[in-house]
């Protein structure tokens, strides 16, 4: 296996992994309604979690599960694009268009593993080239 395909594979496994909570979690979205501070309500209106601390709480329901599956989704439609091209991913790539994309999406990709750079399977190789 090559080293962008493992580090594709690294970033699908983490992506099924936040997938599994937001869906352990509901997979509803979240909002804090006015005039209520603390509150987390879910889609029905009913209070999902409460917590008190200032600002925690429009923090928390932004993150709310069917965001997390939203952009988990359109993570994979990246991943997929990536994945076509990913051989064309090197250190030295030829001048050409599908060479080009490959770098390009790669760099994109790298960032989503760069978010996950304290799980113990990141590997420090896959930090963003930065080519001239």
């Amino acid at each position: 296996m090559t080293e962008n395909a493992d580090m594709i594979d690294f970033v699908r496994a983490r992506l099924a992994d936040e997938e599994r909570i937001a869906l352990e979690a509901g997979g509803d979205s979240w909002r804090c309604p006015d005039g209520v501070p603390g509150e987390i309500h879910d889609r029905s209106g009913s209070i999902a979690f409460t917590l008190r601390n200032l600002g925690f709480d429009q923090h928390i329901a932004l993150q709310d599960p069917a965001r997390t599956l939203r952009r988990i989704e359109t993570s994979r439609v990246l991943l997929n694009e990536y994945a076509e091209v990913a051989d064309l991913d090197t250190d030295r790539p030829e001048p050409d268009f599908r060479s080009g994309r490959a770098v390009g999406l790669g760099f994109a990709v790298r960032q989503l593993a760069a978010e996950h750079a304290a799980h113990p399977g990141y590997r420090a190789r896959w930090l963003p080239r930065f080519i001239q």
